[in-house]
């Protein structure tokens, strides 16, 4: 990369960096004017008044902005969507690619005669893929059938693979003038299987590595934020040098299988997600602006070598792009009114109406970053030492599309839809004001409560993933405080019939609990493990806590469900008593092994119930099993720590926890957020209710203002 003798490459990316933040803060201002357009301005700009020139070489190109880009599409893509529709997708990403690149790029030809067939086709292939959140963005905006909508998501994912494929086969014949449908064919397989295994085996390797390290405590946020942002580079790197396969589909595998396994870890340590998360959004922050404002320097070169040529004007190459862009228009939307006509779609029976989702797919199918990163990487000179034929009009062509598709989206995708939109790109600004926010709840979003419950089973997984056998007591601990907090939402939540269906199901399984554990006191007394007046007060116990179930179950009322473990509790606590006015340290000790050994007991029996041929597990309260298991768990390793609870190393590991639980809560919140799930008035109160939490754990403390990672 050089700028002239004056400008280093140090100084060079410095301004790339400013021109990325003018920009961004020009469309502040300008909201409907997208951000990538904005950059193509300001780069074009300031090539002609400060003559800057940037040189790429193609092999760092592809890797420093292409790779990870494509991967962290690859993490973002709503999995669930792309397993559904994997079939119509892989077809509508690989079919409609190569027809866009033979029918087009033949088109293309008939239309620029003096552009070879070849160059043709590898022109026709950087235009052909779609920029994903472009799609996205429009997508919100403009009612597209799901179907139709999922199709060209999961397309503008996949394409970028399959068609910078399909332009480098055309870019050799350009450069060599050898072609060969057999080899070609053959290494069409083997990049594309062995590019595929690659992305699976070593994001496999990555997942391990980091699960690894979690186990062995190693917690270093930077360090796992680095090596989860060095993984594309990795990938795509180890797999084109040493494997000499597709790299960009080894990224975009590798990007949507590290997204569907990393739930397991970063339950485990939610920070590092949200740290990498926001790193990632600078990253595609910067890469996407500086490729569009690269995009915009280059801009004068390419028009001057055509503007320059005898043999056409540049009216002409002005209305070629108009050309180029029809044509890749009209492919799209025959392929999309085809796929209703005699795909999935089958129901919209009027022409008129399949023809305007035909339209609102071709339009919606904006060119961006991936196009101009395809075409910046045309060498300068064949493999015979010739100048490559029409380079700069396959520039100038390719640019004027990106643009071209951007501001017909502008104009005619608001009068198709009746409103107006405002187009954003990956490059686009990540964080929403406030005032954007739509305050009109939508079928998928959820209400405070549903949202409180999210989040608070968030931090119950996330207690669960930290248990060690050195910190069960405290795990547990927090793990019923927020059950109790859960149980609470729930029954705020329940309808009168659900409500007294979770108490009939507490009932019968506190019954069955309470009578494990009189067996297990009985075979204690009987085989003389414990003596008479203990024996005597823990049946007294679990007599009273039975006679307290048999009353409920005859009032039958939902807003006893409470009292069922309000009484359990009680019991608890009794019990406790009793150790705390022991005789003698004997009787203690013994009092902590009965209530040790019932609660396993008890744990034994609800297993064995629910594992009963004629009991229906499926039919009882998931949430009431889990309830009543961590309870008589946190009865178990309290006795079995003994009188811990007011040691300093206990209250760390609490405090320690509870941090981590409100970090999973406030991730918890921020993919509530990210996915449109609570309106902007419910985020507030979540995350005063977050902050309220944490205030709380500083001020047992005794901090004020550090926080310990």
């Amino acid at each position: 990369m050089g700028g002239g003798n004056w400008m280093s490459v140090v100084e060079t990316v410095i301004l790339l960096v400013a021109l990325v933040l003018l920009s961004n803060l020009v469309n502040h201002y300008f909201k409907t004017i997208p951000v990538s357009l904005i950059q193509i301005v300001i780069g074009t700009s300031t090539a002609i008044l400060f003559n800057l020139k940037i040189d790429l070489n193609s092999s760092w190109f592809l890797l420093l902005f292409i790779a990870p880009l494509l991967y962290n599409d690859g993490r973002k893509f709503p999995k669930d969507e792309l397993w559904k529709l994997k079939g119509a997708i892989i077809n509508n990403a690989i079919i409609l690619v190569f027809i866009t690149i033979l029918a087009g790029g033949y088109l293309i030809y008939l239309v620029i005669p003096s552009l070879p067939l070849p160059v043709g086709f590898a022109l026709a292939a950087i235009l052909a893929p779609t920029d994903p959140v472009a799609v996205h963005s429009i997508s919100k905006q403009v009612k597209l059938p799901d179907n139709i909508l999922h199709l060209v998501s999961g397309e503008s994912l996949i394409n970028d693979a399959s068609g910078l494929i399909g332009f480098k086969y055309a870019l050799a014949v350009a450069v060599t003038g050898y072609f060969s449908v057999s080899q070609a064919l053959g290494d069409f397989v083997y990049m594309s299987s062995v590019g595929l295994l690659a992305g699976m085996l070593l994001i496999s390797v990555v997942i391990f590595i980091i699960e690894w390290l979690v186990v062995k405590g190693f917690n270093d946020v930077i360090f796992n934020t680095v090596l989860q942002v060095s993984v594309p580079f990795i990938v795509y790197l180890l797999t084109e040098k040493y494997l000499h396969a597709s790299g960009v589909i080894a990224v975009v595998v590798a990007g949507v299988f590290f997204s569907s396994k990393r739930v397991s870890f970063n339950s485990v340590q939610p920070e590092i997600n949200l740290v990498s998360e926001r790193m990632w959004e600078i990253i595609v922050y910067l890469l996407n602006g500086t490729m569009f404002t690269i995009l915009g320097v280059e801009l004068p070169v390419a028009t001057m070598g055509t503007i320059k040529n005898e043999r056409i004007s540049t009216f002409k190459a002005i209305f070629l792009v108009f050309v180029v862009w029809f044509i890749l228009l009209a492919i799209r939307v025959i392929w999309t009114y085809c796929y209703q006509l005699f795909g999935h779609e089958k129901s919209i029976k009027s022409f008129r109406k399949r023809f305007k989702v035909a339209m609102l797919s071709g339009l919606s199918g904006v060119r961006g970053a991936i196009t101009m990163a395809a075409a910046l990487t045309i060498p300068l000179h064949t493999l015979s030492g010739d100048a490559f034929p029409e380079r700069s009009l396959v520039l100038f062509i390719s640019a004027g599309v990106i643009i071209l598709s951007m501001v017909m989206a502008i104009i005619t995708l608001p009068m198709i839809a009746g409103h107006t939109l405002e187009l954003e790109t990956r490059g686009g600004a990540v964080i929403m004001d406030e005032s954007d926010d739509d305050e009109d709840e939508k079928p998928h979003m959820i209400n405070l409560n549903q949202a409180k419950l999210y989040i608070l089973k968030s931090a119950v997984r996330s207690l669960e993933e930290q248990r060690r056998m050195n910190n069960q007591l405290a795990v547990y601990h927090l793990i019923l405080e927020y059950q109790y907090m859960i149980k609470s939402i729930e029954n705020d939540e329940r309808g009168e019939a659900e409500a007294l269906a979770a108490t009939t199901d507490e009932i019968e399984l506190r019954k069955v609990a309470l009578k494990g554990q009189m067996l297990e006191l009985k075979r204690l007394f009987r085989t003389n493990q414990i003596h008479k007046k203990s024996y005597t007060k823990s049946k007294k116990n679990i007599l009273s806590q039975l006679k307290n179930v048999d009353h409920i179950a005859r009032v039958r009322q939902t807003w006893l469900f409470p009292t069922v473990g309000q009484s359990f509790r009680k019991a608890m606590r009794r019990i406790s008593l009793w150790n705390g006015v022991r005789q003698d340290e004997t009787y203690g000790v013994e009092m902590r092994f009965i209530e040790r050994t019932l609660a396993k007991a008890a744990i034994k029996s609800l297993s064995e119930y629910l594992k009963d041929p004629n009991v229906n597990e499926k039919s009882f309260n998931r949430e009431v099993i889990y309830h009543l298991i961590i309870g008589y768990r946190n009865i178990i390793e309290k006795q079995k720590s003994g009188d811990v609870l007011g040691k300093k190393e206990y209250q760390e590991q609490v405090r320690r926890l509870r941090f981590k639980s409100v970090s999973a809560q406030r991730l918890s919140l921020q993919y509530l957020v990210e996915q449109g799930y609570i309106t902007h008035q419910v985020a507030i109160k979540l995350q005063q209710y977050i902050n309220h939490e944490e205030s709380l754990i500083l001020r047992s403390s005794g901090l004020s203002n550090d926080v310990e990672e």
